[in-house]
């Protein structure tokens, strides 16, 4: 008998989702429920598109070993797209949104593709050179408007008929986008395929010695990871009605890295965290210009000496639980 409970911990874990995390999901739904009623509903909603960015790019780093320094191009592809789709073709802003989404999926499928052949730092500098190469066709390119980006994108009306003006309504429906995503890469965490991304993370070579295709999985994730990171790019167009060079520049890229590595890697809640004190950071400190991008630096040098698991890593640590 004593030699089955080892396995039945782990099968009732997998049965479904743990208390303390139910209990968290819950707060954050009812805290961002709350929320525009306390701050401005813009800034509710820019931490909400960074934080599903964050989230999106956790799942290929923390949970995938695979550092990449070009998801702006995913992040701003998006952006482009559900933008000129809202503008320009008339589209409803869930179908502009889907657009974008789907128009990332396929740009981190290409680029995935080729990426995956290489490793370590190889991958990392691969993925800088094709989001560079996008950053350059976003600035030549006469459908995204240059320098000036795509303006004045309307929001429209949510399946022709619930006008999204109203930042109150637009609000509701970023976080219907927001937490459903969370909570869909939360699923995939957790489910048979996040184990077995952990798995190749931990020790790839014995997972190819198991008989596991390790590059499909990791084509799979970066494509997975490419297509929320479009996700929150789509939305955030339509919350500025705007997609600017700001979203595929590189510094974009080294945003989200920090979010996530400020927050947690490796955790549920840490990018959500990150994301929420990076934009915060530069929300209340724009006043201080160019000295914003120091103090973050400051912010992050400390964050590592101080919390080298991140801020959710180091609670998960104290609390003995996975967060």
């Amino acid at each position: 008998m004593t030699d089955t409970t080892p396995d039945h911990v782990p099968a009732q874990r997998a049965a479904g989702m743990p208390p303390l995390h139910k209990a968290l999901f819950a707060a954050l739904l009812v805290l961002l429920i709350v929320l525009p009623f306390v701050v401005y509903p813009i800034f509710a909603m820019k931490v909400m598109c960074f934080a599903l960015f964050a989230a999106a790019f956790n799942l290929l780093l923390g949970f995938g070993g695979l550092l990449s320094f070009g998801h702006a191009a995913y992040f701003g592809g998006a952006s482009y797209v559900a933008a000129h789709a809202a503008k320009v073709w008339g589209f409803t802003p869930e179908l502009a949104v889907l657009t974008g989404t789907a128009a990332a999926a396929l740009l981190g499928l290409g680029i995935g593709a080729l990426a995956i052949r290489r490793q370590g730092i190889y991958f990392a500098m691969v993925t800088l050179a094709f989001a560079q190469m996008f950053y350059f066709f976003a600035l030549q390119a006469e459908f995204t408007g240059g320098e000036d980006g795509i303006q004045a994108v309307p929001r429209g009306d949510l399946f022709g008929a619930i006008s999204l003006h109203d930042n109150m309504a637009l609000y509701f429906f970023v976080l219907a986008i927001t937490f459903g995503g969370i909570l869909f890469l939360y699923r995939i965490v957790h489910s048979p395929f996040g184990q077995i991304l952990k798995a190749i993370r931990e020790n790839e070579p014995r997972a190819i010695s198991l008989g596991y295709s390790v590059n499909r999985y990791k084509l799979i994730v970066f494509t997975l990871s490419a297509t929320f990171a479009g996700l929150a790019g789509a939305t955030k167009s339509l919350v500025f009605q705007l997609a600017s060079l700001t979203d595929v520049h590189w510094s974009m890229s080294g945003e989200v890295v920090l979010m996530t590595l400020l927050g947690g890697m490796g955790t549920v809640f840490g990018p959500l965290v990150g994301a929420t004190v990076i934009v915060t950071l530069q929300n209340y400190l724009a006043t201080f210009g160019a000295w914003v991008t120091i103090i973050q630096g400051v912010i992050f040098v400390l964050g590592v000496l101080l919390f080298r698991e991140g801020i959710v890593g180091v609670l998960s640590r104290w609390l003995k639980r996975p967060l």
